[in-house]
């Protein structure tokens, strides 16, 4: 693959990747909205972020050992055609329940996408050259998040918030197109017949690996620290500290903008460092910046920009995790990338989920919800990746034996 082609491989990835925050950033400032014209309390609102993730988490358990028998392109134009369909349908729901069940369905689509574009990368790279592709599509699929907030507040504004979907599906349309022509197969060798026996056995062997569940558990809850700001970023913004709906946009693109840069001093970094080490620091930097942020939403200091700077630097900090611990649990995995991938994935979404519905749950009018909830998933990252993995150094040896 040419300098070329491997940019234009990237660049389609990350454009797919990208359904994910497009599906959640540019429906949040509507989630006020949507709640006055369903006539349901905050919570009731919220849970339709949750069945998302939820179908995030349960979607990506049969597209895994489904990608390695039978490849990549089948199971990704599949669950892009289920989206389109899925997001129509969430344009048309007449009531709040219609909506869940619908954007559950839209999740298990778009889904796909998130699986078979890490199995390609890891089809292709090796771990340390992984971690640098996938910094490489966080600067693609990371636009989303600056248009999206910016974009679903226009739409909401001019159209109303059924029309956000309507966009959705065209989004998701123009993905099929692209990986239609432009994603040949990267699967060389297909697996064995699938059987309820053998993917359940291949899912127990990386459950009880030790490495392999330590870095995905650490990224994973540290990624459910996004979404639980994801899911109370709307509320907190707009209705506790009174920011229009246009500018809380402008907010929520900054901190896209700086995952972005983060992103991308993470392709330096691993030219130096090893990616082991990168994530322990990132890690560190998301802990001390979440408990800041707790400090000052439980005692309102500094107000809105009390809140805004450490969520920033939380959020930040996930350019950095983010790729490395995905190429450090999906290391040892070559030859079941699709299956290693469907399990860090839905570890990840099934922590998002319960992050989020705390984050509802524990709703109380002000920022102090969705702070203790962020803070908590940085302090568990760092906790789970010091438990099962250990210090680096050691890692890194027992890797290489």
């Amino acid at each position: 693959m040419n300098p070329g082609q491997q940019r234009r491989w990237v660049a389609i990835l990350g454009t797919i990747v990208a359904i994910g925050p497009m599906s959640i950033d540019m429906y949040l400032p509507s989630l006020p909205t949507l709640q006055s014209d369903f006539g349901v309390d905050a919570g009731a609102a919220q849970l339709t972020l949750s069945a998302y993730f939820l179908g995030l988490a349960i979607g990506q358990i049969a597209y895994g050992p489904v990608a390695d028998r039978f490849g990549r392109r089948g199971p990704l134009l599949f669950g892009l055609t289920l989206y389109v369909v899925a997001s129509l349908l969430c344009a048309i729901a007449p009531n709040v329940e219609v909506l869940s069940v619908s954007r559950f369905v839209q999740a298990v689509g778009g889904c796909s996408g998130m699986i078979v574009t890490r199995a390609m990368v890891r089809d292709r790279f090796e771990p340390q050259d992984m971690a640098r592709i996938l910094s490489a599509m966080v600067l693609v699929m990371g636009v989303a998040p600056i248009l999206a907030p910016l974009a679903g507040g226009q739409i909401l504004g001019w159209f109303g918030w059924r029309a956000i979907f309507v966009v959705l599906a065209l989004f998701g349309a123009a993905c099929l197109a692209a990986a239609w022509f432009g994603l040949p197969e990267t699967l060389a060798e297909r697996g064995a017949p699938l059987s309820l026996r053998s993917v359940t056995g291949g899912y127990l062997r990386m459950l009880r690996h030790r490495r392999f569940m330590g870095y995905a558990l650490a990224g994973g809850t540290a990624s459910a620290g996004m979404f639980a700001y994801i899911s109370g970023a709307a509320f907190v913004f707009i209705e506790v500290f009174g920011v229009s709906p246009d500018r809380f946009g402008l907010f929520f693109g900054a901190n896209a903008f700086g995952l972005i840069v983060v992103s991308q001093a993470n392709s330096w970094l691993l030219r130096r460092f090893r990616a082991e080490y990168i994530l322990r620091g990132a890690l560190s930097v998301f802990a001390g910046a979440g408990l800041v942020l707790l400090l000052t939403a439980s005692t309102g200091w500094g107000g809105l920009w009390g809140v805004a700077v450490p969520l920033f630097i939380c959020i930040s900090s996930l350019g950095c995790s983010f790729p490395n611990a995905t190429a450090c649990a999906m290391a040892p995995f070559g030859d079941r990338a699709g299956l290693a991938s469907a399990l860090m994935g839905t570890l990840q979404f099934t922590v998002a989920a319960v992050a989020g519905a705390a984050v509802g749950q524990l709703h109380d009018g002000t920022a102090w919800s969705m702070a203790l909830v962020v803070a908590a998933c940085g302090v568990s990252a760092l906790t789970l990746l010091r438990t099962l993995v250990g210090s680096p150094r050691a890692d890194i040896a027992r890797a290489a034996q």
